[in-house]
């Protein structure tokens, strides 16, 4: 008996989750803008905010990954 696992990826995101994803990754990004003491923090809510900015515009998420046990 083998197991096999695949790798699958979702095709398109569903318009409530892209546009949750444009609100919160604008906002995140809006944020992140403001000068803060802790540049490092501002950076990556800014590379965050941006990502998911991007992920709500087109519907595609390349990080969305499933893996699933193909054996049952």
């Amino acid at each position: 008996m083998s197991d096999r696992i695949v790798i699958t990826t979702r095709r398109q995101l569903g318009f409530g989750e892209r546009a949750l994803s444009v609100v919160l990754g604008l906002g995140l990004a809006a944020v992140a803008a403001r000068p803060r003491p802790n540049m490092a923090l501002s950076a990556i809510a800014l590379a965050v905010g941006s990502y998911l900015a991007w992920r709500g515009a087109t519907g595609r998420d390349p990080m969305d990954v499933s893996v699933m046990d193909d054996g049952a």
